[in-house]
């Protein structure tokens, strides 16, 4: 599966974006995220308030609770404004 990180998601993580294999027990984004805090710091930070990263499956905004069984795509980025 591919990851994408944006603004200061990215810049935590160091990463702009990945493939992943996802463990089996991961179904939803909410399961992703404890995931992917536990492969190392930069993630803990970034997803140190899970609260306010938000996230997309195959460019369509999800809540924490979204099904990702057959996401090509699963972006994470910080709330947006702007009008």
């Amino acid at each position: 599966m591919k990851l994408v990180y944006f603004a200061w998601v990215r810049e935590r993580i160091g990463l702009a974006e990945e493939k992943v294999e996802l463990p089996a027990e991961t179904r939803t984004i909410a399961d992703l995220v404890r995931w992917l805090k536990t492969r190392g710091e930069g993630y803990e930070a970034a997803f140190d308030n899970e609260a306010i990263v938000r996230a997309a499956i195959d460019h369509s905004h999800v809540k924490p609770d979204a099904v990702i069984a057959d996401a090509s795509e699963i972006a994470f980025f910080p709330p947006m404004t702007g009008g």
